[in-house]
C-alpha cells in the first residue's frame, strides 16, 4: 500500500514537472520576483526607471473615440466642454451699489470703482469637482453614500435575542433537570421527538440532477443580484493627512469684518426729566490705547423732551433715530470697554453747577421739590430755544465687555468641543488674520457668549479739564482697580438700560457705516440698527472689496489763552469747501442722531468759560468721488453767549483755520497743530496751508499752532502709502498721457516718466503691508497690464516686463508675509489665491456681450464652446476691441495700428514663464517661495487664451508655440531641481515646491500637449531618481515623489489620461525575455500563456507605457513594497494610500458607474494583483491564531520561488503543500508553503495599511472583467496560484465581521475589556476549528495575555480606528458601524467566492488540478468557518455544494483533514438561528452524505466525521441552539424520505439512524446546556456522554479531551491530567490491537500506576471493533505521535496541578517511545523536566507547601433534585476551601436554580429522616470529611503525595448524646464516625465521585475519652520533638494540658472514667486502655517541661514554675487513679470477652 502511494506522489510530481522546467527557464533570465522585481519580467525596464511614454494625442488621432461602443467613448477622450468662462456676478452686500454717482471721476477713482464692480470671471474645469482635489472623499461623504445600505443578519449578533422569528420559538428551558428523562438506551423516545418537529424549507431543486455548468450559471446570476456597486463606500475614508491633492476652492473676497456684537439702546431714564440727554457709544482698547470703533449716537428722549429743540430740528431722517448698533471686533481682548457719554444743550454754568440738580434730586421727591423742579424746567426751555444747536459734555460710564461675555456665561456647548476634534480640511478654510490672536486673547471671544441685558445705573460727571481721550483712557484703567477712584466720586444716577448680545448672521434692517441698506432690507421705513465701522485695534490685512471714501476729522485741543477779548463758552464748526464760496460748503457731514442724514457743518459741545478746551468729538465726512486741489476742511471758532444779553451775538467768530485735502495728488490725513487766523482768510486761501504766513493777516499767538487736529481716512480709494501713491499716479498718468504732470515738486515730462516709473515698481517693496494688502489686487491688476500692454512713450513702446515681474514677485511675498497665519495647508495666502481664481484678467479682452452691454445677469454666466453663440463674445485681441474699453491708451483703426497689434500680441504667460526662466538669483528666490501664485496665474492666462481666442478646436500640439513650451520645460526642470537640491535645508519648502510644480503639470494636462506634459513628468523623474543613489536619507525624496505622483493622479480625466482602451501592445522587437515566456506553458493551459495578459497584470513596459499615471503610481507602491526599501512603514502607508483614494474616487464617480466602463477602469490596476501577491509574506497575518504567528513568514524561499533546484524536480515540501497537507489549527497552512528558510522577509506592513491593500485588491477583483481574470489565472504556474488563494484567504480573515457586541465593547474602552474582546473574539475565531481546539488552547495556555502580542493583536482586529477620535459613540453610530462592517465582510467575502469560482473553472482541465481544488476548499472552508453574514453564507453553501458535487474525490479519497473540517462547519451552521442558513446547511449536509453514499455505497466516513464534529461542537460552543439543529436534523430526515433516486437504497435507513443517533447527543447536549452554571453537573455530563461512547474511541476521545478542556478552564489540572491520561490509555489499548510494538505500552494497564481508574479504558472484545475497519480511530490522535502529545499534556497538567511524582510515572511511559524514534531533543526536554520535578517534591517534602484539596461529602435531599435526590457524594474541592465556601456557593447555585426559599442546607451531620422533610423544599447536607487510611495502608503511604493521591475512603465523625444534643457531660458524650467509600478514586476525571459503601461505628463515651487523650498526647509528642523547636506552640499545648481551670480537662476525665472501677466487664478493658493513655501523657508533659525549660529565656522563668506547680498538682491528683487495678485482668482471659471488638457494635450500611 505504502509503495502504490509513493507512486502516486511520484507522478503528481512528474506531472508538474515540465511546466516547472519551462517556467524555470524563464525565470534565470530575470532571477527571482523578490529580488529583482526591480527588472520587470516582460521588458527589460526596471522599475527604477520611466518608460517612455506613448504620445498621447498620436494615439488619440489614429484611435476616434467613434471606435469605442456607446459609454465606453467618454473614457477615450476629454469632453468637449471641458474648459468654460463663468462670469460670476459679484456679491454686493448692499441694496444700493454704493459708487459715486458724480460724473466728474479721476483715473484713480475710476480704476476703483471698475474694479469693485466688475464681475468675477472664472476659467472653470467643468469636471473639475469629481477630482479628488475637490471632492474628497470623507468620513462625511462615506457616512452619505452608506444610506440604504440593507442590514446583513448575522448569527452572533442574533446570539443575543435568542428567539430570531416567531418560528423557533419552542423554549428549551422548560425540560426538566433530570439525567434520566431520556435514557441513553431507549432511541424510541428519541425518535419519537424528531418525527413530531417541523422541519425547515427544502432547497426546491436541490434533488434534481442538473449539468455542473448549470449550476454555476445560476449560483453566479444568484450571486450577482443586489450588489452593493461600491465596494470602497463600505470601508473607512482615506487617510486625511495624506490627502496631499487636497484643495479647496478659494472664498471669493470679501469685505472683512471682527466679531460682530450687537448693542441695543432700550431706555434712559434720570431722576429728574427737565431736558433733552443725547448719548453717543463707541469702543475703546485700554491696552492698545485706542478708539477701536466710530461713534453710535443715541436719542431715548420722550417726544416731550424732543418737542424743547422744535426750533432747531427739521424733520430728522430715518438713519438717525436707530437705537442698536453692530460693533466688529477683530481683535477681541479682555481690555475692551463700551464706553457711553451724556451729552445735552449748552445751558449757563459749568458742569458741576448742570448736574447738581441731577445727583441731589429724587424721583421719590417729586412733590416735595416741585417749584424747583417748575423752575428747572423752564430755565431748560429757555436754553433749548436759544442754544439748541450747541452741546455740552455731561457724564459718562464704561461697561467693561469682557465681564459681560464672560458672566453671559458661555451656552452649553457640545461635548464634542471644537477643541477635541481635529480640523477637518474644511475647517482648515481660510481663516482670517484674527485668527491670529496673541495666546492670551484667546480666552476672550465675542462670538458665543449668551445675551445679555444691562442695567448702567451710575455716571459720573464730565470734569471739564478731562475730556480728552488721555484722560478717558487713564479713567478705564483705574476702573478696572479694585480700589477706583470714581467710586469715591457722587455718581449722577440714572437707569440706562442695554442689551447686548452676538450678532445675527444677516441681521434685518442694518444700514452699512455709509448708511446704505444691507440686504435683506425688508422695508424701508423699519428703524434701522447702524453697522459700526472698525478701527482695528493692530494691522488687518483683507482686500478691499467694495467702494469706501469716508474721512474722519478729531479736534483735540485749543488754545486760546493769548486771545484777547472775551473768548470763553468756544466752539469749533466744521466745513467741507469744494471752494472759497461760502456755498461751496458741500452735505458730506454725517448727521448724529435725530437730526437731517447729511449736514454742511457740524460743532463741536461748548465747555463753559474755558479758553483752551479740550474736545472728545469726532465728525465723520463721506469724501466726495473727485477731491480736487481747492477742496478744504474749514474751522470756524466761534464764542457763544450763553446769557441773552441785548446787543449781543448769539455766536461771534473768533477765529479761521483750514486744512487742504489733496497735496501732490495725495490726501492729507494725520495729525495737525494749526495756527488760527484772527481775520477771515484772503481770496485763494485753499491752496496753501495755513502754515504760510500771507501778509496782512493777525494770528493767535504770533502765527504759533493753537488748534490741534487729526485726520483719519478710511478709504478703498486712496491708499495713504508714498510708494503705492506714487505708483498708482504714474500709471494713471500714462493712461490718461495727461503730460506734463506734477509729481510733488518736480514735473514728469515725456523723457522723465519712464524712468520714475522704473524706480516706483522697484520702490513698491518698501510700501507697508496693510495698505499693499488692501490695494494688492489694483497692484496686481496694473502690474499685470505692464507686461501686457507696455506703455507706449513718445511713440515708443517702453517694455517694463522685467520690472513688473520683479515687483510682481516682492509684491507677493509681502502680501504673504503679513498674512502668514492664514495660510491654508499647502502654504497659499487665501488672498493671492482668491485674485488668481476670481478678480484676475486679461487687459483688454474683457468677455462682453455685443454693443459693449455688461452681461445679462447669467447665474454664473457660462460662456461655453456652443454653436448659437454671438461672435463677439470672444473678443480676440485685435481691433474689435470695444472702443468704449478705456484699457486702451490708443482707439482701434487710428494711426497706430501697427502699434496696437504689437500691443496685442504679448501674452501673460508667455512673459511670466519668460521672465521666471531668466529672472535674477535675488528674484527667482523670491518666486520660488511662493511658485504656486505665478504658476496659477500662468494657468489661467493660458486658459483664458484659449477660451477668448476661441483656440479649444485647435489641436493641442498647436495651440501654444515652440517657444513658450520650451520655456516652460526649462521652468519645470529648474523648479524640479529646487525641490530636489532643497529637500535637506528647507523640507518644508521642498514640499511646497514639489506640490506646486505637480499641480501646474496636472493643470497643463487640460491645455496642452498631453504627451508634451508626460515627457516633463518623465524628465522629473528621471532627476529624481539620479539624485536618490547619491541623496543621504531617500525616503524623504521618496516621500516627495510620491506626493507628486498622487497630485499628478488626481487629475479628473485621470482615466482617460492613461488611455484605459486602447489594446496593450507588446513590445515590436521581442526581447529575449518575452520569447522565452511565449515558449512556456503555464500549468493550466495547453497553448502557450498569452505575452498580452501577462503585460496587463504585471508592470511591464507596456502596460507603464500606455497607463502612464497609473504606472507611476503602481510603481511607487511596487518599490515601496521592495523588502529593502527604505523607510518603508511611511511609503507603505503612503502609497497604499494613494491607490486606496484613487479607487474610492472611481467608486464615487458617476462617469463610471456602469459595469463595462468600471471594468476598463479596473484594468489599469491589474498589476495590484501580483504586487500584493509577491508581498503576501509582508501583509499582516489577520488569520494568525493566537500567540504564534502564522506560517506566512516562511513563504517560498526568495530566491527559488519554492520551484526547487535548476534540475527541476520540485521540492518536496512544496509539493506536499500543494497536494494540501491538513491545515494546522489556528495558524492557517500556507497553500503555497515552501522550504522553511528564512525569506528575506523585509519590513511587514502594519496591520491597516494590509487592510487597505487587501480591499484596493478586493476592488480590482470585483470590478475586473471575469473573462480577463480567468485568462490570467490560466497563465499562473503552481506557486504562484497558491499565493494567490493565500492572499483571498487572508482577504477573508482581515474583512471578517466582528460583531456589534465587539463594538460596543470597544466603545467602552477600557483595557480590560479590551483583553476580554481579545479572548471572545478568539473563541470565535477558535471555535471554528473545532475538535482541534485543543491544541490551540495549549499554546494559549503558554502564551498568557501578558505579551506584547496583544496590542498588536488588538490594532489588526479592530479599523475602527478612522472613524474619528472621540471615544463614546451614540448607540446610533454604533449600530451604523455594525451595519457597514457587515456590509463591507459580506462583499468582501463574496469577491473572495467569486474570484474563486472563477479559478475553479479555469482549473477545470488541468493536470495539477486536486492540489488545486484542494487549496480552493480550503479557502471555502475558511470562509464558512468565519463570522459570515446569511447573505453570504446561503452562497458560499452554494458553492461548497458545486465543488464537492463536480470533484467528490477530494473529499472522500484524500485526507480525511478536509472532510472533518467540512461536517463541522456545516453543522455549526445547521445550529444557526437564522433559517436560510440552517436551510442551506442542511441542504449541504444532505448532499455530501448522498454524494458519499454513491461514492462508495457505505457512508462510515461521513456518519463518522458528523458524529464526531457534533460531539466537539457541544463540547466547545458556548452559544450552541440545540433547538435550531434538531430542526435541521428533521431537515435532512425530510430530504432523505423525498429523495426518489435513492428509494430502493439502504441510505435513508442510515440517514434516519445517524440522524436519531445526533439526536441522543443533541438531548444530552440540552442537559448540559441547563447545567452550564454548575461545574459539577456539567462535568459529570460530559462524563456520561463519553461513557456512551466506550463503543467508539474516536467520539471518546473527543469528549475527554472537551473534559480536560473544561477541566483546565476551571483550575482542576489534576483532573485535567486525568482526563488526558484516560485518553492516552484509550489510544494505547488501540495501538495495541494494531500492533504491538516492544516500544509502546501494553494497553491501559501500563498506566495503572498513574492511576488506578485507567483500567475502564480497557478494549471492548474484538467482535464489536475491528481497528481497521474503515472511519474508525482514524483521526490523528490514534498514532504513536498521538499518543506522544496526550502523554506530554498529562505531564504538563500533572505538573500544573502540582503532582510531581505523578509527572514521573507518565514520563515512563513516554521515554520508551521517544527513545524507540531517536527524539534525543525530546528526551533532553523531558529529562529537563523530570529534574525540575523531582526538585520541587525535595523542596517541598513537608507537603504543607503543595496543599492538594479538601473533600467534603455532599448528600442531596429533595424531589426538586430530580436523579440527585438521596444521593450523596464526596466532592473536591480547591486546597483550603472552608465549609462554609462551599455551603454558600452550592446554596447560591441552587436558589438561582430553583429560587427563593427553596433550598435549605441541614447543618449537622447526623443521619437525614426523609419522613421529616418538606417535601417543596430542597435540602442539602454537606459535612468536611478527611481521607482514612487503614494501619496496613500508611506503611505504603509514606509521603505527603502518597497520602493525598489515589483516595477511595473518607471519614467523619459526628458527636451525639443519647438524649439527642451534639454535646453533653463526659459520661453521656458518644461519637459516631462513618466510612465512605467512594467508586473510584480521587483525582479522578471528575472531582466529585459518588459514594458506593458506607459503614458507621458507634463510640462509648470511654472510647470517646480515650481517643481524645491519645490526640493530646501525640499533639504534645509532635509539639516537643519539633525541630526546629517553636517555644509558642510548646506552652500553648502545655497550658491546654496542665492548666488547672481547663474545662473537660485530662483531669476531670480521669474523675469521670477512672474513679470507679466499671462495673461491666466489658469495660475493663477500655478502662485499662483509658488509664494507659493517662500514663503515657504525663510521661509526655514532663518531656515537654524539661523541653520548655531548656528553650525559655530569664523573662519566662515564672512562668515555667507556674507550669511545673501546676504539673505536680495534675500528677498527685491522678496518683491514686492510676495505681488501681482491675482484677480480673489478671485472670486468664476468656473469649466472651472480646465482644466488644468483634465490631458486632458496627452497623453495617451497603449502598
Amino acid at each position: 500500500m505504502a509503495a502504490a502511494e509513493r507512486r502516486a506522489f511520484a507522478h503528481k510530481i512528474n506531472r508538474t514537472v515540465a511546466a516547472e522546467v519551462r517556467k524555470q527557464v524563464s525565470r534565470e533570465r530575470s532571477g527571482s520576483p523578490h529580488s529583482s522585481r526591480r527588472c520587470s519580467s516582460s521588458l527589460g525596464v526596471p522599475l527604477t526607471e520611466v518608460v517612455e511614454p506613448l504620445d498621447f494625442e498620436d494615439v488619440l488621432l489614429s484611435r476616434p473615440p467613434d471606435v469605442e461602443p456607446g459609454p465606453l467613448r467618454d473614457l477615450v477622450e476629454f469632453p468637449a466642454d471641458d474648459l468654460e468662462l463663468l462670469l460670476q456676478p459679484r456679491e454686493c452686500r448692499t441694496t444700493e451699489p454704493g459708487i459715486p454717482e458724480d460724473g466728474k471721476m479721476d483715473a484713480q477713482v475710476r480704476a476703483a470703482v471698475e474694479m469693485y464692480t466688475e464681475d468675477w470671471i472664472i476659467a472653470h474645469r467643468r469636471y473639475q469637482h469629481l477630482s479628488a482635489a475637490y471632492n474628497p472623499i470623507t468620513t462625511e461623504t462615506q457616512r452619505e453614500r452608506q444610506k440604504g445600505l440593507t442590514r446583513q443578519v448575522f448569527e452572533q449578533d442574533t446570539s443575543g435575542d435568542e428567539r430570531s422569528s416567531p418560528e423557533d420559538s419552542d423554549d428549551p428551558r422548560h425540560s426538566s433537570g433530570s439525567l434520566d428523562d431520556t435514557p441513553r438506551s431507549s432511541g424510541a423516545s428519541g425518535i419519537f421527538d424528531l418525527r413530531n418537529l417541523a422541519a425547515d424549507s427544502l432547497l426546491p431543486s436541490l434533488l434534481e440532477r442538473v449539468a455542473p455548468e448549470d449550476v454555476d450559471r445560476r449560483n453566479e446570476a444568484l450571486r450577482r443580484q443586489h450588489r452593493p456597486r461600491a465596494l470602497l463606500a463600505l470601508y473607512p475614508a482615506p487617510d486625511e493627512d495624506e490627502a496631499v491633492e487636497r484643495c479647496n476652492r478659494p472664498e471669493p473676497p470679501r469685505e472683512h469684518f471682527g466679531q460682530r456684537i450687537l448693542v441695543k439702546c432700550l431706555s434712559l431714564k434720570f431722576e429728574i426729566e427737565i431736558e433733552p440727554i443725547f448719548g453717543i457709544l463707541a469702543l475703546y482698547d485700554v491696552r492698545e490705547k485706542k478708539k477701536i470703533s466710530e461713534n453710535f449716537y443715541f436719542d431715548l428722549n420722550s417726544d416731550s423732551m424732543k418737542g424743547l429743540l422744535r426750533a432747531h430740528v427739521t424733520h430728522p431722517a430715518i438713519s438717525t433715530l436707530a437705537r442698536s448698533a453692530i460693533f466688529s471686533v477683530t481683535y477681541p481682548s479682555p481690555d475692551i470697554f463700551l464706553v457711553i457719554k451724556l451729552e445735552k444743550v449748552l445751558q449757563q454754568g459749568d458742569i458741576s453747577e448742570c448736574c447738581e440738580p441731577y445727583m441731589v434730586m429724587k424721583e421719590v421727591d417729586t412733590a416735595k421739590n416741585k417749584e424747583k423742579l417748575e423752575k428747572l424746567r423752564l430755565a431748560a426751555e429757555q436754553f433749548c430755544t436759544r442754544l439748541g444747536r450747541y452741546r455740552m459734555p455731561f457724564a459718562w460710564t464704561a461697561v467693561h465687555l469682557a465681564n459681560i461675555v464672560s458672566s453671559a456665561g458661555q451656552p452649553d456647548r457640545d461635548s464634542d468641543s471644537e477643541g477635541e476634534r481635529r480640523p477637518t480640511w474644511t475647517d482648515r478654510r481660510r481663516r482670517g488674520p484674527q485668527d491670529r490672536m496673541s495666546s492670551g486673547d484667546d480666552a476672550c471671544s465675542f462670538s458665543g457668549f449668551r445675551p445679555a441685558t444691562l442695567t448702567v445705573t451710575n455716571f459720573f460727571k464730565q470734569e471739564a479739564e478731562r475730556l480728552s481721550d488721555e484722560d478717558l483712557f487713564k479713567f478705564l484703567a483705574d476702573m478696572r482697580r479694585p480700589t477706583s477712584l470714581l467710586r469715591r466720586l457722587r455718581p449722577v444716577t440714572a437707569q440706562l438700560k442695554i442689551d447686548i448680545s452676538p450678532a445675527p448672521e444677516n441681521p434685518h434692517f442694518c444700514l452699512s457705516p455709509e448708511l446704505l441698506h444691507v440686504k435683506p432690507y425688508p422695508d424701508p421705513r423699519g428703524r434701522p440698527t447702524k453697522e459700526i465701522l472698525e478701527f482695528p485695534a493692530r494691522e488687518v490685512y483683507a482686500p478691499h472689496t467694495s467702494y469706501r471714501s469716508l474721512l474722519f476729522v478729531y479736534p483735540h485741543s485749543l488754545n486760546f489763552s493769548s486771545r484777547q477779548g472775551s473768548v470763553r463758552n468756544l466752539t469749533v464748526r466744521v466745513q467741507y469747501m469744494a471752494g472759497e464760496d461760502p456755498s461751496q460748503a458741500l452735505p458730506v457731514i454725517f448727521g448724529k442722531s435725530s437730526c437731517s442724514e447729511f449736514t454742511r457743518e457740524a460743532f463741536t459741545p461748548v465747555v463753559y468759560h474755558n479758553k483752551s478746551p479740550e474736545f472728545y468729538e469726532e465728525f465723520k465726512l463721506r469724501l466726495p468721488a473727485c477731491v480736487t486741489e481747492n477742496h478744504h476742511l474749514l474751522f470756524t471758532f466761534y464764542h457763544v453767549s450763553c446769557q441773552p444779553r441785548p446787543g449781543t451775538a448769539l455766536e461771534t467768530p473768533v477765529g479761521f483755520t483750514w486744512i487742504p485735502l489733496l497735496q501732490h495728488g495725495r490726501l492729507r490725513t494725520g495729525p495737525f497743530c494749526l495756527p488760527v487766523s484772527v481775520d477771515q482768510p484772503p481770496p485763494s486761501y485753499s491752496v496753501l496751508t495755513p502754515d504760510v504766513a500771507l501778509p496782512g493777516m493777525r494770528w493767535v499767538d504770533g502765527h504759533k499752532g493753537v488748534f490741534s487736529v487729526e485726520l483719519t481716512a478710511v478709504s478703498s480709494v486712496h491708499p495713504q502709502d508714498p510708494h503705492l501713491d506714487k505708483f498708482f499716479t504714474l500709471v494713471h498718468v500714462l493712461e490718461e498721457g495727461a503730460f506734463p504732470f506734477r509729481l510733488k515738486d518736480a514735473v514728469l515730462s515725456e523723457g522723465t516718466v519712464e524712468q520714475e516709473l522704473r524706480a516706483s515698481l522697484a520702490a513698491l517693496r518698501l510700501a507697508s503691508p496693510e495698505p499693499l494688502v488692501a490695494f494688492s489686487h489694483h497692484v496686481l491688476d496694473k502690474l499685470v497690464r505692464l507686461v501686457v500692454r507696455p506703455p507706449v512713450i513718445g511713440g515708443q513702446i517702453v517694455n517694463l516686463g522685467r520690472g513688473a515681474f520683479e515687483a510682481m514677485a516682492h509684491v507677493v511675498s509681502l502680501v504673504h508675509r503679513s498674512l502668514e497665519g492664514a495660510q491654508d495647508t499647502r502654504g497659499h495666502c487665501p488672498v493671492l489665491a482668491a485674485y488668481v481664481y476670481y478678480a484676475f484678467r486679461l487687459p483688454g479682452t474683457e468677455p462682453s456681450l455685443a454693443g459693449g452691454a455688461p452681461p445679462l445677469t447669467v447665474q454664473p454666466a457660462t460662456l461655453a464652446r456652443g454653436p448659437g453663440r454671438p461672435a463677439s463674445l470672444y473678443l480676440a485681441r485685435s481691433k474689435s476691441i470695444s472702443s468704449s474699453n478705456p484699457d486702451l491708451a490708443v482707439a482701434p483703426g487710428s494711426v497706430d495700428d501697427e502699434v496696437s497689434r504689437i500691443l496685442a500680441s504679448k501674452l501673460l504667460h508667455e512673459e511670466l514663464a519668460l521672465q521666471w526662466v531668466v529672472s535674477g538669483s535675488a528674484v527667482r528666490e523670491a518666486v520660488l517661495q511662493h511658485a504656486w501664485f505665478f504658476f496659477q496665474l500662468m494657468v489661467k492666462s493660458m486658459t483664458l487664451h484659449l477660451l477668448l481666442g476661441q483656440k479649444l478646436d485647435t489641436p493641442r500640439k498647436l495651440r501654444f508655440p515652440g517657444r513658450f513650451l520650451d520655456d516652460i520645460a526649462a521652468l519645470v526642470g529648474s523648479v524640479g531641481l529646487e525641490v530636489i537640491t532643497r529637500v535637506h535645508k528647507d523640507m518644508e519648502l521642498a514640499e511646497r515646491l514639489n506640490a506646486s510644480l505637480a499641480f501646474f503639470l496636472s493643470d497643463l494636462l487640460s491645455l496642452v500637449d498631453r504627451g508634451f506634459v508626460f515627457s516633463l513628468v518623465r524628465a522629473h523623474y528621471k532627476q529624481v531618481a539620479t539624485r536618490l543613489q547619491s541623496a543621504p536619507n531617500p525616503a524623504v525624496l521618496l516621500t516627495l515623489r510620491m506626493d507628486f505622483t498622487r497630485i499628478l493622479c488626481s487629475h479628473e480625466h485621470y482615466v482617460t489620461l492613461n488611455l484605459p482602451c486602447c489594446p496593450l501592445s507588446p513590445p515590436a522587437s521581442p526581447s529575449p525575455s518575452v520569447s522565452s515566456t511565449a515558449s512556456q506553458s503555464s500549468t493550466f493551459s495547453s497553448q502557450a500563456p498569452d505575452p498580452k495578459v501577462i503585460s496587463m497584470f504585471e508592470l511591464s513596459g507596456p502596460f507603464r507605457q500606455q497607463h502612464f499615471l497609473a504606472g507611476l503610481l503602481l510603481t511607487e507602491l511596487a518599490l515601496a513594497m521592495e523588502p529593502e526599501a527604505e523607510g518603508a512603514s511611511l511609503l507603505h502607508k503612503k502609497a497604499i494610500c494613494a491607490v486606496h483614494s484613487l479607487l474610492c474616487g472611481h467608486d464615487a464617480d458617476p462617469r463610471y458607474a456602469e459595469a463595462t466602463v468600471k471594468a476598463r477602469v479596473a484594468e489599469l490596476y491589474l498589476p495590484l494583483l501580483s504586487l500584493a501577491r509577491d508581498t503576501l509574506p509582508r501583509l499582516h497575518d489577520f488569520a494568525e491564531g493566537p500567540g504564534q504567528r502564522s506560517r506566512l513568514a516562511s513563504l517560498l524561499d526568495s530566491d527559488t520561488e519554492g520551484e526547487g533546484d535548476v534540475g527541476g524536480t520540485i521540492n518536496p515540501s512544496v509539493a506536499m503543500a500543494i497536494a494540501g497537507g491538513p491545515l494546522a489549527p489556528g495558524s492557517r497552512a500556507s497553500i503555497s508553503q515552501g522550504p522553511v528558510t528564512a525569506a528575506r522577509s523585509g519590513y511587514a506592513l502594519s496591520a491597516e495599511s494590509s487592510r487597505t491593500l487587501l480591499v484596493c485588491v478586493l476592488w480590482v477583483l470585483k470590478n475586473a472583467e471575469p473573462a480577463l481574470l480567468q485568462r490570467w489565472a490560466a497563465d499562473l504556474t503552481l506557486p504562484q496560484l497558491g499565493r494567490v488563494l493565500d492572499l483571498l484567504y487572508l482577504c477573508l480573515a482581515a474583512f471578517e465581521y466582528k460583531g456589534k457586541k465587539a463594538f460596543e465593547r470597544i466603545n467602552s474602552l477600557t483595557f480590560k475589556k479590551s483583553l476580554d474582546m481579545k479572548a471572545r473574539l478568539e473563541e470565535a475565531i477558535l471555535g471554528t476549528i473545532g475538535a482541534r481546539q485543543e491544541m490551540v488552547r495549549r499554546s494559549r495556555e503558554r502564551s498568557p495575555f501578558g505579551n506584547q502580542e496583544n496590542v498588536r493583536w488588538r490594532k489588526s482586529v479592530t479599523h475602527w480606528r478612522q472613524t474619528s477620535d472621540r471615544v463614546d459613540k451614540t448607540k446610533d453610530e454604533m449600530e451604523h458601524e455594525a451595519l457597514v462592517d457587515g456590509n463591507l465582510a459580506t462583499e468582501a467575502s463574496l469577491v473572495v467566492l467569486d474570484t474563486l469560482e472563477i479559478i475553479v473553472q479555469t482549473v477545470m482541465l488541468s493536470e495539477a488540478r486536486e492540489s488545486i481544488l484542494g487549496a480552493v476548499l480550503k479557502v471555502v472552508l475558511y470562509s464558512l468557518g468565519s463570522a459570515q453574514s446569511a447573505l453570504f453564507l446561503q452562497h458560499g453553501l452554494a458553492t461548497q455544494r458545486a465543488l464537492v458535487s463536480k470533484f467528490p474525490e477530494l473529499l472522500f479519497e484524500e485526507d480525511t483533514e478536509l472532510c472533518a473540517d467540512l461536517c463541522l462547519r456545516l453543522l455549526r451552521h445547521c445550529g444557526s438561528r437564522i433559517s436560510t442558513i440552517r436551510t442551506h446547511a442542511s441542504a449541504s449536509l444532505y448532499l455530501l452524505m448522498r454524494q458519499n453514499f454513491e461514492i462508495g455505497n457505505n457512508f462510515a466516513r461521513v456518519k463518522m466525521q458528523v458524529t464526531m464534529s457534533l460531539s466537539s461542537l457541544v463540547g466547545t460552543t458556548q452559544n450552541f441552539s440545540e433547538e435550531h439543529l434538531r430542526r435541521s436534523l428533521k431537515t435532512i430526515l425530510t430530504y432523505a424520505e423525498e429523495d426518489v433516486g435513492l428509494r430502493d437504497s439502504t441510505f435513508a435507513e442510515q440517514v434516519q439512524d445517524l440522524m436519531f443517533n445526533l439526536h441522543m447527543i443533541l438531548t444530552d447536549t440540552v442537559k448540559m446546556k441547563e447545567h452550564q452554571e454548575d461545574p459539577e453537573m456539567l462535568i459529570d455530563l460530559m462524563y456520561r456522554i463519553a461513557r456512551g461512547y466506550q463503543g467508539s474511541p474516536d467520539l471518546r476521545l473527543t469528549w475527554l479531551q472537551n473534559m480536560a478542556g473544561k477541566h483546565a478552564e476551571l483550575g482542576n489540572h489534576a483532573e485535567a491530567a486525568q482526563c488526558m491520561v484516560h485518553a492516552a490509555a484509550l489510544v494505547a489499548e488501540y495501538l495495541a490491537l494494531l500492533e504491538d510494538s516492544r516500544h509502546l505500552p501494553v494497553g491501559c494497564v501500563s498506566f495503572q500506576n498513574i492511576s488506578s481508574n485507567v483500567l475502564e479504558e480497557s478494549a471492548i472484545s474484538d467482535d464489536i471493533l475491528s481497528p481497521d475497519e474503515e472511519g474508525f480511530c482514524s483521526g490523528k490522535h490514534f498514532t504513536e505521535m498521538g499518543l506522544v502529545g496526550l502523554l506530554e499534556q498529562a505531564a504538563v497538567y500533572f505538573t500544573m496541578g502540582g503532582l510531581y511524582e505523578a509527572v514521573n510515572e507518565v514520563y515512563k511511559t513516554l521515554i520508551p517511545i521517544l527513545e524507540a524514534h531517536r527524539d534525543y531533543k525530546k528526551l533532553a526536554a523531558v529529562h529537563g523536566k523530570l529534574q525540575e520535578a523531582f526538585t520541587k517534591i525535595m523542596h517541598q517534602s513537608s507537603g504543607w507547601e503543595r496543599v492538594f484539596g479538601t473533600y467534603f461529602r455532599v448528600g442531596f435531599y429533595g424531589a426538586r433534585f430530580g436523579d440527585l435526590d438521596e444521593q450523596e457524594f464526596v466532592y473536591k474541592e480547591p486546597s483550603i476551601t472552608k465549609l462554609a465556601e462551599i455551603s454558600h456557593r452550592l446554596e447560591e447555585f441552587y436558589t438561582e436554580r430553583f429560587g427563593e426559599d427553596v433550598v435549605e442546607i441541614i447543618k449537622d451531620s447526623n443521619p437525614v429522616d426523609k419522613t421529616k422533610l418538606d417535601p417543596q423544599k430542597a435540602y442539602i447536607q454537606i459535612t468536611y470529611v478527611e481521607p482514612h487510611f487503614d494501619t496496613y495502608e500508611l506503611k505504603d503511604r509514606v509521603t505527603y503525595f502518597d497520602r493525598n493521591y489515589g483516595l477511595r475512603t473518607f471519614l467523619f465523625c459526628t458527636p451525639f448524646t443519647p438524649d439527642g444534643r451534639a454535646h453533653g457531660e463526659l459520661p453521656e458524650q458518644h461519637k459516631r464516625k462513618t466510612l465512605l467509600s467512594t467508586a473510584h478514586a480521587f483525582p479522578y476525571i471528575k472531582t466529585r465521585i459518588r459514594v458506593c459503601h458506607r459503614e458507621e461505628t458507634v463510640l462509648t463515651p470511654v472510647e470517646v475519652a480515650i481517643e481524645d487523650m491519645q490526640k493530646k498526647t501525640r499533639e504534645l509528642a509532635f509539639a516537643t520533638e519539633q525541630d526546629p523547636p517553636d517555644a509558642k506552640m510548646l506552652q500553648m499545648v502545655l497550658q491546654g494540658s496542665v492548666g488547672p481551670t481547663v474545662n473537660q480537662g485530662p483531669l476531670e476525665v480521669a474523675q469521670v472514667f477512672l474513679a470507679e472501677i466499671p462495673e461491666d466487664p466489658k469495660l475493663f478493658r477500655h478502662h485499662n486502655k483509658l488509664r494507659l493513655c493517662f500514663k503515657d501523657f504525663c510521661k509526655k508533659c514532663e518531656d515537654a517541661l524539661r523541653k520548655n525549660k531548656a528553650l525559655i529565656g530569664p523573662d519566662q522563668k515564672e512562668y515555667h514554675r507556674e507550669l511545673e506547680r501546676n504539673y505536680s498538682r495534675l500528677r498527685e491528683a491522678l496518683q491514686p487513679l492510676l495505681t488501681q487495678r482491675l482484677p480480673q485482668l489478671l485472670a486468664p482471659n476468656t473469649a466472651g470477652l472480646r465482644n466488644s471488638l468483634n465490631r458486632a457494635s458496627f452497623r453495617k450500611t451497603d449502598l
